[in-house]
């Protein structure tokens, strides 16, 4: 008998006696769970608030446990630092092309803020939190995502009272009545279309073919060629900067701008005061920064780097500004400041002005 055919035998006769067995009677491996077997596992949150452990935490304990365990992953603010997740953050860019989904854009419930932590965080070192620092942990992310105040203490007691933003926009899974009755359908096979013809390029993934990208690369060529040229024989660059010059010259506060500008500050508040009454916390005081020389807020300790810099003579101008808010660490070397930085100019700008509309 070959070795093959050997296999196969001795395969099909384990395969009868196990089916037999089974049929028969169980085979008498394992026992039951016990009752603190299965509670060790059913330790789910569910949104109505059941499993939900009796305890409290407040946003300025979550600062510090967050800082402790979650921010060499997530940043200081939930930011994000490198590929790690961003935690806080992207509201309004679920319409986007490339859209933020973070706990304060996309998450529908709070349960699954603290069910995920509760099972999966610290990353290496799971369970290792408290009740207590848990509540903490998610009242210091609701805070970061601008749902909370700084004086929020979050318990089982008001936990279910928290609506995130994004819940009205989920649903139940109503597949079955309609995407199925849609594909379910008898499959057409007459009358297709002739020849395959290429009506959109992909977005950011380089997967269209280069043909196609090479004709939308000809027409944007060909309309860059068409477009009129500047009035009065000026250069193109001499009629763009005509009003450029003119919108400075208008310039004023955008409310809008300044409005939009104190709601992200609130990412800053953690360490920075501004406005009457403003003292030195962790970071100083922000109160006249803008046109201001670096490092001369009196009793405040600066860096190292922040009080070489303010000897080169830095001044806190909106471009300096700018610069430093993109990636702190990477302007002023050896800075005391933690935050990795705010991405989006449009946010950038907005602070700015915030801060340019608190007199001093």
């Amino acid at each position: 008998m070959s070795k093959f055919l050997k296999t196969t035998v001795a395969a099909s006769l384990a395969s009868a006696f196990f089916s037999s067995a089974v049929l028969a009677e169980p085979l008498g491996l394992g026992r039951q769970a016990t009752d603190e077997e299965v509670a060790a596992w059913n330790i789910d949150i569910r949104p109505d608030g059941q499993g939900l452990p009796v305890g409290r935490g407040n946003v300025a304990d979550g600062e510090e446990i967050f800082a402790e365990n979650c921010a060499i992953c997530h940043g200081d603010f939930g930011e994000g630092v490198d590929r790690w997740p961003v935690l806080s953050g992207g509201q309004g860019s679920l319409t986007d092309a490339r859209p933020v989904k973070t706990i304060g854009s996309y998450w529908p419930y709070l349960s699954t803020v603290y069910d995920y932590i509760h099972r999966a965080m610290p990353f290496g070192n799971a369970r290792s939190l408290s009740d207590d620092e848990i509540y903490a942990i998610v009242a210091y992310l609701l805070y970061v995502n601008d749902m909370v105040d700084d004086d929020f203490e979050l318990s089982n007691e008001n936990f279910t009272s928290i609506k995130m933003p994004n819940e009205p926009n989920f649903f139940m899974d109503d597949r079955d009545t309609t995407e199925v009755p849609a594909f379910s359908h008898d499959v057409c096979m007459e009358n297709c279309k002739p020849e395959v013809e290429i009506t959109k390029r992909a977005a950011i993934v380089d997967v269209t073919p280069e043909e196609t990208a090479a004709k939308a690369a000809a027409q944007d060529a060909k309309a860059e060629e068409s477009a009129p040229a500047a009035a009065d024989g000026q250069t193109t660059t001499e009629a763009a900067a005509e009003p450029a010059a003119t919108e400075q010259a208008t310039d004023a506060p955008d409310p809008e701008l300044i409005a939009k500008g104190e709601k992200v500050f609130k990412k800053c508040k953690a360490c920075h005061q501004i406005g009457e009454g403003a003292s030195n916390r962790t970071g100083p005081i922000l109160t006249g920064v803008v046109g201001r020389p670096a490092a001369s807020v009196e009793g405040f300790k600066y860096s190292k780097g922040m009080k070489e810099m303010a000897g080169e003579g830095l001044i806190w101008d909106e471009a300096n500004l700018d610069q430093f808010l993109t990636k702190p660490k990477a302007f002023v070397k050896k800075t005391k400041m933690g935050f990795a930085g705010l991405k989006k100019e449009g946010d950038r700008a907005a602070i700015i002005a915030y801060l340019k509309s608190v007199a001093p």
